[in-house]
């Protein structure tokens, strides 16, 4: 039986050729917020290897918007053109990967350090900012925030829908929302940080209200053919936060408003959360949003093995699997994998003859009639050797 893990899977008139995805993971490597040459490295890398969608760092819609100053960033013309440089290497050397874009914005939890550096606020002489919050919040780590008025959240609002514009200007696949991990939108959604006494505070209803705005403003101006989803903290893990049964009735709102997919992760509110983790630890919030939505959804969390995905794949846990971490480890997860399974991977024309079967294959070329050895061969090795034949003769027709 084929895999789960290579079907592909259609997301509006988005066809991903495969279900695994490359998590977003922030890099720390912009200048003021636009990509260099280490993005062009670390997501071309990824883009040459086989998975089905790879998505970038968390992007900040403004200035303001992002964790660091390090961050990348979607709210300038030059950052746009930066990143027209990764759009365009997915097109050439890319294949069937496609390319998505997670538009955040980082609220009280912005203006620190790069985390791999050390875990504190700007100094002012570091070009520390202001963050903004929905409610007066302060912990040890991040500067106290400026409470958001009604003008600061139209002026966000914009924001989020102009960087949205301009990830559809360049040709981006999928734009992901990310309304999770302690951001800003995620302090709006939980009762842990939210305690407004107006129309964005209060009730479950009036806490989403935020959230289903931004999403409203982006769908408006992402074009219908492209995939939107939303990157949740799924449970806040404090007992009184923002819980499995709140992300069910946000998930259905999302769906109702043209959602594509969830992404559900989970906590990065409060320093104070008790998160009980372990390999797929976070597979059943996926799970239950899945089912208890009707929405598609993408598993993360301690997701290392290609068996450990396949399984949550079968046991329809999940319908896409996102990794992070193990993608640095193993940047060419996706190949191992299809190996694994017996299934086909396309490499790149300059990698071809890395291709485990690549003997095989180049046999097939190599024989006029394609018949001499043909009983050597599986069933299995004969379908991958003609499809590794075939982009042999592809690659010497073209120059990439």
């Amino acid at each position: 039986m084929s895999s789960l893990l290579f079907a592909p899977i259609l997301l509006r008139k988005l066809e991903v050729a495969n279900r695994i995805v490359v998590s977003p993971m922030c890099q720390y490597a912009a200048e003021d917020g636009s990509a260099t040459d280490w993005h062009i490295m670390h997501l071309g890398n990824f883009a040459v290897s086989g998975p089905g969608l790879v998505i970038s760092e968390a992007t900040g819609v403004e200035p303001e918007g992002r964790i660091s100053s390090s961050c990348l960033g979607l709210y300038s013309d030059a950052n746009e053109r930066a990143l027209t440089r990764i759009v365009t290497f997915f097109r050439t050397y890319g294949g069937l990967t496609k390319f998505g874009v997670q538009l955040a914005h980082a609220g009280r939890k912005g203006s620190v350090l790069p985390s791999f550096v050390a875990r504190r606020a700007l100094r002012p002489e570091e070009g520390a900012w202001t963050p903004i919050s929905p409610f007066y919040y302060v912990d040890a780590t991040h500067t106290p925030p400026a409470v958001m008025d009604m003008a600061r959240i139209t002026s966000v609002r914009e924001a989020w829908r102009n960087a949205t514009q301009r990830a559809a200007r360049i040709g981006v696949d999928l734009i992901e929302l990310h309304f999770a991990h302690g951001y800003l939108v995620n302090q709006f959604l939980s009762p842990l940080i939210n305690h407004r006494d107006d129309a964005y505070g209060g009730s479950l209803a009036k806490r989403m209200r935020f959230a289903l705005e931004i999403f409203e403003d982006c769908r408006a101006v992402w074009p219908s053919e492209r995939p939107m989803g939303v990157r949740i903290s799924a449970t806040d893990w404090i007992s009184g936060g923002w819980d499995l049964d709140d992300s069910v009735v946000l998930a259905r709102e999302l769906k109702a408003r043209g959602c594509d997919y969830i992404c559900a992760s989970s906590g990065g509110v409060s320093m104070e959360q008790k998160i009980t983790s372990g390999p797929n630890y976070q597979v059943p919030f996926a799970d239950r949003i899945r089912r208890e939505a009707g929405i598609v959804t993408m598993a993360v969390g301690q997701i290392t093995e290609a068996r450990q995905a396949e399984d949550v794949l079968q046991a329809n846990s999940a319908d896409l699997i996102a990794i992070a971490r193990r993608m640095l480890y193993n940047p060419r997860w996706a190949w191992h994998a299809a190996t694994e399974f017996g299934e086909f991977a396309p490499y790149p024309p300059r990698y071809r003859t890395a291709h485990p079967l690549s003997g095989s294959a180049l046999k097939f070329a190599e024989s006029a009639e394609q018949t001499k050895s043909i009983e050597e061969f599986s069933a299995r090795e004969i379908e991958h050797a003609r499809k590794l034949a075939a982009a042999f003769e592809h690659a010497r027709s073209t120059p990439n």
